[in-house]
């Protein structure tokens, strides 16, 4: 009970002495070793009145600075005012002195004041100095607060001191003195205010120095003198020479003895709360152990139902895809005959009709497989610019109808080949940009690629700086259109010319695939990609900005209306960015536009796998252009450059002007521009730019030039449309009139019609149809499945490229057939059938062929020939696209799988893989 609080007490007293304590340290140090001091009058009181919360049982404190005899005159004239004693009296001669020089606000009353006056104060002054700690006085009561207190005192020693000095080497070293008046009945009050149950102790607090004649420090005295005890503890403030103690007592009787609750009632009570504690904690078990039992039934239910959820939707995905690859199949065979331009119309909608519900069911499994975390990612090399030619291609038809720039631009930066998952990174893109065509309805949809850390480099050089003048405002041209690929105002405001100019190479032609692979070689490190999709459309409202990341959900009612679409899209594409260490963002404004952007964490292609890299790579671009000119007319410089990127791939050099005429000067030589004399090929001009009244104007103009010999010939004029039906308009004027959207490869096949210019021609089993027609032809192939329609379907694909097929409609047929020896080189096996499944079937086979191996085997060793294992290609057929299904299918001996329906390009992969043991990549 008091040994707590006379702890507690110490540990409050202790610490404001070590506040004191530190506050000595710091007069030492800028005081006496600082010439001029660093501390006057006015700097220690606003210091210590700032940092009294750390002392706050203190009065207040003041320094009093040693002085000898001889020093008082010129201390006196320094200091402007002289020495008093505690009376207010001049202080008499004597060998030193201790004037009080700086004091807090709360003891000003003390300056000027001689401490050395005072008996009591000259007494703890001398004990201070002479050990180096704080001493104390008698209690007395402080002015102000009339509360009982002390004054502590602290000894203010030279810089130097050696921690183990002499007595003699600390008065010598004495500065000067500092003091406080210490509160002991606030600390005290405050100590008790914190402890439960105080009201019930009476705590006193005794200087018991004089053990005769104990003063009190705190707590009320006995009428009677006579204090009943309870506990003494003694304190220790510090002062060697004084010393303290602590009673505590109980106001009413003290209570009862232990011996009191061995009575029968006191027993009977303890056992009842024995007995109450057992049954509590036998319940408390038992609870315990029943929802341990729960949680087992709910962790196998929720096994159970993932389990389920895996069944239903690869029946789902069976029973579904089953059909529709008859319905796919039919229409391809439908549409392999002679039908009128009405029937072939029907035919292709409905089979556009269908592989959009199939496109709906992959995404949804996608999702599935998401959050069931078992979707994986493949790490191939594949071209990346390449691969986004190809996904804006896939909408070229719809910009077309729509009248709208649709442009890709990957910066020079970029690695030309990367290694990821080309399919995942696809399927993001295509999700994009198929929806910011389909919300847009004029302007442009733009989409750019560079190396993030680029991005974010320019960004900020843009958003510190200003652009074009005007800090945070769009760039615009003379005629109020915005500088974007289109003209129109983009929702991003980051994305306009001068943050694009920005990203642009100062190579005028790009680096050739030699080059990129010595640039790369020494780099085989992760790459992070900002890839982002802008577009002029509709944007999203503000309400619905925060779920445009929900599964099925969209902006509102009237969108899957006027649209169409589940809202599935773009909840794949942010797990599927996240997967790929990435993330994916937006910005959009209502009737401007929306930007959206994803990042994605892809590995350069080294260049020793250079040689594996090349089995992902598209066709390569041709060279047969290179070191062609071209002068483009653009007056969009954004534009501009995207066509001269698309240019620059095929090796030819572009120079971009702005207008018609300066395109005629350069052309002529005109403008400073010397090297423009020199064979110049190609002449492209945006359809905006071009006027039709200035037809006979640029013709008569190029004529002139070459009767002037300005020109060694006049180069082709290509013109730039957005519209099929621009083609006709324009197309007597120009050689060729070039329907956007461009890629280099369409350009190339348009230039080479152009120019005339020879192309190495393609190997014939670069032509798929062909070279899976040269695999096929002649295979004896068993397609095995229930449904009759698959059969059909499976064997009009097969024979189509010269395959002989023989259909079961059993896994009991297959393994019949497929007895040892047999003639077939391939099978297509259906995974899901009545009495025996594909799974089975294949197992048998394969033990079959195992113990046909093993004889063979045996037999060849004794007649010294040579033995070839035999093994049968078996590819599953299946419907159900889940991972479990891949995996069961692998472990019971399948070589691999094709989805239903399956069309051309999967049937490619898995015939080059397996029937001759190659891939598409050793084309």
């Amino acid at each position: 009970m008091c040994e707590e609080r006379a702890r507690m007490l110490q540990e409050q007293f202790g610490v404001t002495v070590n506040h004191v304590r530190a506050l000595a340290i710091l007069i030492s140090t800028f005081h006496f070793q600082k010439v001029p001091s660093a501390i006057d009058q006015d700097t220690f009181a606003t210091y210590t009145a700032r940092t009294s919360f750390e002392r706050p049982v203190l009065n207040g404190v003041a320094y009093a600075q040693r002085i000898f005899h001889h020093e008082r005159e010129m201390f006196e004239s320094q200091q402007g005012w002289i020495m008093k004693t505690m009376k207010r009296e001049a202080a008499p001669p004597q060998d030193e002195y201790a004037p009080v020089i700086f004091s807090q606000d709360t003891v000003s009353y003390l300056s000027r004041i001689d401490m050395m006056s005072g008996e009591e104060d000259r007494e703890n002054i001398i004990r201070a100095r002479a050990t180096g700690k704080a001493v104390l006085t008698n209690p007395f009561r402080l002015l102000g607060s009339n509360h009982l207190g002390v004054v502590l005192t602290f000894a203010v020693y030279r810089p130097g001191l050696a921690a183990d000095a002499s007595v003699e080497e600390r008065v010598e070293a004495t500065a000067g003195y500092l003091g406080g008046a210490f509160d002991v009945e606030s600390l005290v009050e405050n100590l008790l205010s914190k402890l439960a149950g105080n009201q019930d102790i009476v705590v006193n607090v005794y200087d018991v120095t004089n053990a005769s004649e104990p003063m009190v420090m705190y707590g009320p005295q006995s009428p009677d003198g006579k204090v009943p005890l309870l506990h003494v503890s003694t304190l220790d403030f510090g002062d060697p020479f004084r010393r303290h103690e602590m009673r505590c007592r109980y106001k009413q009787k003290p209570p009862l003895p232990w011996s009191a609750i061995t009575n029968p009632l006191g027993a009977f009570v303890i056992w009842m709360l024995v007995g109450y504690i057992i049954c509590a904690a036998w319940t408390r078990y038992d609870k315990v152990s029943e929802d341990c039992r729960k949680m087992e039934e709910l962790k196998t239910q929720a096994e159970a139902a993932d389990v389920a959820k895996s069944q239903f939707l690869a029946t789902v995905s069976h029973e579904i895809r089953t059909p529709m690859n008859g319905v796919l199949g039919m229409l391809d065979m439908l549409l392999g005959t002679d039908l009128t331009m009405t029937q072939k119309d029907y035919a292709q909608t409905a089979q556009m009709c269908g592989r959009a519900l199939i496109t709906l069911i992959n995404d949804v499994l996608d999702r599935a497989k998401i959050e069931a975390g078992k979707l994986e990612l493949e790490a191939v090399p594949f071209d990346l610019r390449s691969l986004m030619d190809d996904v804006i291609s896939l909408f070229s038809s719809k910009s077309r109808e729509k009248c709208i720039e649709l442009a890709v631009f990957v910066c020079d930066d970029v690695p030309k080949v990367v290694i990821g998952d080309p399919w995942r990174f696809r399927q993001i893109l295509t999700n994009l940009v198929g929806n910011a065509v389909k919300f847009t309805e004029r302007g442009h949809v733009f989409v750019r690629v560079c190396l993030a850390e680029n991005s974010k480099v320019e960004a900020n050089k843009v958003l510190n700086g200003t652009m074009n003048g005007k800090d945070g405002k769009v760039d615009t041209a003379a005629n109020g259109a915005f500088n974007t690929l289109s003209g129109f105002q983009a929702a991003d405001e980051r994305n306009n010319w001068d943050y694009f100019k920005l990203l642009l190479s100062d190579k005028e032609l790009p680096m050739d695939e030699a080059e990129c692979e010595k640039s790369y070689q020494n780099d085989c490190d992760c790459v992070t990609l900002m890839i982002s999709i802008e577009d002029t459309g509709v944007g999203i409202p503000l309400h619905a900005q925060d779920r445009v990341f929900t599964p099925f959900m969209q902006a509102d009612s009237s969108t899957s209306r006027n649209y169409g679409g589940t809202g599935i899209g773009l909840s794949i594409s942010k797990c599927l960015a996240e997967l790929m260490g990435g993330h994916i963002s937006f910005t959009s404004r209502p009737f401007v536009g929306s930007t959206f952007t994803f990042s994605a964490v892809l590995k350069r292609s080294c260049k020793d796998t250079s040689s594996d890299s090349k089995r992902s790579l598209s066709e390569a671009l041709p060279t047969a252009f290179k070191g062609m000119k071209a002068i483009l007319v653009d007056g969009r410089p954004v534009r501009g450059a995207v066509t001269r990127y698309h240019l620059n791939r095929l090796g030819i050099i572009v120079q971009v002007v702005n207008s018609l005429s300066i395109g005629l000067q350069t052309l002529s030589g005109q403008n400073g521009v010397k090297e423009s004399r020199e064979k110049l090929s190609m002449l492209f001009i945006e359809s905006d730019i071009w006027r039709p009244e200035t037809d006979n104007l640029l013709l008569n103009r190029l004529n002139e030039l070459k009767n002037n010999s300005q020109v060694h010939e006049v180069p082709k004029l290509v013109l730039l449309v957005t519209s099929e039906a621009d083609k006709d308009r324009y197309g007597s004027t120009f050689d060729i009139v070039m329907c956007k959207p461009i890629r280099a490869s369409t350009i190339a096949s348009c230039l080479q019609q152009l120019l005339k210019v020879v192309m190495p021609e393609r190997k014939e089993n670069e032509n798929r149809p062909s070279f899976l027609r040269s695999l096929l032809i002649g295979k004896n192939i068993l397609i095995v499945d229930d449904n009759k329609v698959n059969l059909r379907v499976a064997a009009a694909a097969l024979k189509k490229y010269g395959a002989k097929v023989h259909c079961v409609d059993s896994g009991k047929d297959a393994v019949c057939l497929l007895q040892q020896p047999h003639c077939f080189d391939a099978c297509f096996m259906d995974v899901q059938m009545p009495e025996m499944d594909g799974f089975e079937a294949t197992r048998q086979i394969r033990q079959m062929e195992a113990k046909a191996n093993e004889e063979r085997k045996t037999l060849a060793s004794m007649e010294g020939s040579t033995f070839v294992e035999s093994h049968l290609p078996i590819l599953a057929m299946t419907a159900d696209v889940i991972q479990a299904t891949y995996e069961e299918c692998i472990k019971s001996g399948m070589d691999g799988y094709v989805s239903k329906p399956f069309d051309e390009e999967q049937l490619y992969q898995a015939v080059s893989r397996l029937v001759v043991g190659t891939t598409e990549s050793a084309v």
